[in-house]
């Protein structure tokens, strides 16, 4: 009966965290573009299915849904863990998983975007007052600094440190620290052409 039960607990947390990086490795911006008619983003700009490249591309309406549907991609997987399991470990992973979902998702080559709207999305999912302090960050940042990437950077460097210092759970903060690395990955060439200074300043067009 017991080992029954260990199975069937191991097989629910493993579809619990298939289930979030499979809807994280749903992209908006794709999606979004092909249902409006528009060119896929990937051919254009940055390159980026993300967000920025495709209100550049394609302007804000496009963009607001392409940011709704990646920030929603990253809240359902982790709010359906938390109804369903009551471990931690388990929520946490869900997050960490809809994140790379971005990423490298499945049905796109592994080939995503950068994860900064996803990460809002585990954030607010997570705990309300990380998505808040993630968002009021970025805000603060880019009104100083007028540049979106640095914005992200330093917001999801803070994660860690405010998910400690607001109590939460040991397993958040790991995978906070965890996605915060990812993210500066992702954003390496941005952290090149801001030492360079040839990064793009939010409000600026490109040529």
């Amino acid at each position: 009966m017991l080992n029954k039960y260990f199975n069937t607990l191991m097989f629910l947390n493993f579809l619990l965290i298939s289930t979030a990086y499979l809807l994280g490795s749903l992209s908006s911006a794709i999606l979004i573009c092909n249902i409006l008619g528009l060119s896929d983003p990937r051919l254009g700009g940055s390159g980026n299915p993300g967000t920025t490249n495709v209100m550049r591309l394609h302007g804000k309406r496009a963009a607001f849904l392409t940011l709704l549907g990646d920030v929603l991609k990253g809240i359902i997987p982790v709010l359906i863990a938390k109804v369903i399991s009551n471990s931690e470990f388990i929520i946490a992973l869900c997050g960490l998983a809809a994140f790379l979902g971005h990423i490298f998702p499945i049905y796109f080559k592994f080939k995503g975007g950068k994860g900064v709207a996803t990460l809002i999305g585990v954030l607010f999912a997570t705990h309300w007052f990380l998505g808040a302090t993630y968002v009021l960050t970025w805000i603060i940042t880019a009104f100083i600094f007028r540049y979106s990437s640095l914005a992200a950077l330093i917001a999801a460097t803070l994660m860690p440190i405010y998910a400690y210092f607001s109590e939460q759970e040991s397993q958040y903060i790991i995978s906070l620290t965890l996605i915060t690395a990812i993210l500066f990955w992702r954003h390496k060439t941005n952290i090149r052409n801001l030492i360079d200074k040839k990064e793009d300043k939010i409000g600026k067009a490109k040529n």
